[in-house]
């Protein structure tokens, strides 16, 4: 495979091999990068060949905000984009909904129609940047929006790439960010599977995340496990539909946390390829190796970033991402070190980039393939992964899947009391956080900040208002009626909804127009 340089050496001038092994090769269990089951990595050349994709998270208040922070960072050499929504978007509600009040464009940017995207990707040719969406229970509109927009920009659907999460299962189980009961929730996603097969076959349909597990306080080996099950449960559904293992599989992708336990996070990461690629193997029968590898993007920690002095906040970003690179990530994003306290600023999302951009062309890590392989401890950390790994899955299973684990609290349970546990080791002191519970200090740093702009909802619910006025309101009814006697019977439903997109249906409506055929899901209490 063609590599980046055709040497690659230390700084003192000694050659690098492309990667190492035990020279006794009855020593070498661990196999080889880009041969199956993948431990160390899923190209035989990795970074030499191709440095991981450099996203930054990024969107917030107006559209046209998001694509001015967009364009500032595509000048600073970030190579792919990562959408933020904000949480009425997230949730199905438009912005002029009452219970939007307050959240509009808080926490990544407010999408309402067809308009907003246009303007968040205005000037950003959509066939020469790969976009990751950060978004869930209404991942199939934003992914329709996109389609819409691409067309409108001459881009053939086909060219397009990049990365929905739509990963609802662990909303149910980590962040409540969900709309509908989950057996439709899972209907959605195997529509994704299957239209982006045929039509937007560049595009990765899912982002199995293990983020968002972690971030609720789950150990890494939950993180793992939980992740896992979840993937199982939509191959199964995908399964269940008729589609092919291998017509869908090579373009499932997963999304994982990079915390501060070094070794154990290289580690994670490289138990995570060799149980995926079983487990699409065995379990599952996929021939296509690309169905057997599993790709990842990654972020550092968000949950460990502090208030308090928070320029530590750069050091710990700088571990986790090693961390990542040196587990052998395909996509990184790196958290800014105000993000405890706000969304970025400008200069501060800079300076995570950067934090990449030396780990890239300064540390001369990439220059040769899983440089921690064979080292005593990270495998035996490995395998100890796997087999804790392998038994959450095999308890998951007992429940009858992990559907069952959900709605039974199951898994909830289990997270709640690792979270727990972890509080309980800061307060009383057996974990130490820097800043926090030793080595405070008296000095109080301050920082500059993004503050959000107050008038930005009235703005974002007048241009809303403008958009409905200016649109075909006839189409738009008849589109609507379409879709939801289309949710009621079998059909894929995407194509009516890239159908109501278009005609500039807005989040809220479409959502509504699935609420008025399956409802909305309401999480069990339980005593």
């Amino acid at each position: 495979m063609r590599e980046l340089k055709s040497r690659f050496k230390t700084d003192s001038g000694i050659e690098l091999e492309r990667f190492y092994r035990p020279r006794s090769s009855t020593e070498d269990k661990i196999g080889l990068p880009g041969e199956f089951p993948y431990t160390r990595g899923i190209q035989p050349t990795m970074y030499r060949g191709r440095l991981w994709t450099m996203r930054q998270y990024a969107g917030f208040g107006s559209a046209a905000e998001t694509n001015e922070r967009f364009k500032y960072l595509r000048a600073h050499g970030q190579t792919g984009l990562s959408v933020a929504f904000d949480l009425p978007t997230q949730i199905g509600l438009d912005s002029d909904h009452p219970l939007a009040a307050g959240e509009v464009g808080r926490v990544g940017v407010a999408i309402d129609t067809l308009h907003d995207m246009e303007v968040v990707f205005e000037g950003i040719p959509l066939d020469r940047v790969s976009t990751s969406m950060t978004i869930n229970a209404t991942a199939a509109v934003l992914l329709a929006m996109y389609i819409a927009v691409a067309k409108k920009q001459g881009v053939s659907p086909t060219l397009i790439e990049g990365t929905i999460q739509n990963d609802i299962l662990k909303e149910y189980i980590a962040r409540g960010l969900y709309i509908f009961p989950p057996k439709f929730s899972l209907r959605v996603i195997t529509d994704v599977f299957a239209y982006c097969k045929d039509e937007v076959p560049n595009w990765n349909t899912i982002s199995i995340s293990g983020y968002h597990i972690r971030e609720a306080g789950s150990t890494a080996v939950q993180e793992l496990a939980f992740t896992f099950g979840n993937a199982i449960a939509y191959v199964q559904a995908a399964l269940d539909r008729g589609l092919d293992i291998d017509s869908f599989a090579p373009r499932l992708s997963f999304f994982f946390d990079t915390h501060n336990d070094f070794l154990e996070e290289i580690a994670k990461f490289r138990a995570a390829r060799r149980i995926w690629a079983w487990i699409a193997k065995d379990r599952f029968g996929a021939q296509n190796p690309r169905s057997q590898m599993l790709r990842f993007h990654a972020q550092t920690a968000g949950s460990s970033l502090t208030a308090q002095q928070p320029d530590n906040n750069v050091v710990r970003v700088t571990i986790q991402a090693l961390a990542a690179i040196l587990g052998g990530a395909q996509s990184l994003h790196t958290n800014s070190k105000d993000e405890a306290l706000a969304i970025p600023t400008a200069d501060a999302a800079r300076l995570a980039l950067r934090t990449q951009q030396i780990i890239a062309h300064e540390s001369g890590i990439p220059n040769t393939v899983d440089p921690v392989g064979g080292s005593y401890a990270i495998e035996t950390l490995t395998n100890e992964i796997e087999r804790q790994v392998t038994q959450y899955l095999e308890k998951i299973d007992s429940l009858g899947g992990m559907l069952a684990a959900i709605e039974i609290g199951w898994v909830q349970s289990e997270i709640q009391d690792a979270a727990y546990k972890y509080q309980q080791s800061i307060e009383n002191k057996e974990r130490i956080v820097v800043g926090v519970n030793k080595f405070r200090g008296d000095e109080e740093t301050e920082i500059p900040i993004h503050t959000a702009d107050p008038a930005l909802e009235a703005a974002k619910i007048e241009s809303l208002s403008q958009t409905r006025a200016r649109r075909d309101g006839r189409k738009v009814r008849t589109v609507l009626e379409r879709l939801q006697n289309a949710a009621r019977g079998p059909e894929n439903l995407m194509p009516y909804i890239v159908e109501a997109v278009e005609a500039y249906a807005t989040i809220g409506e479409i959502s509504n127009a699935f609420r008025k055929v399956h409802g909305e899901y309401k999480e069990a209490l339980t005593v």
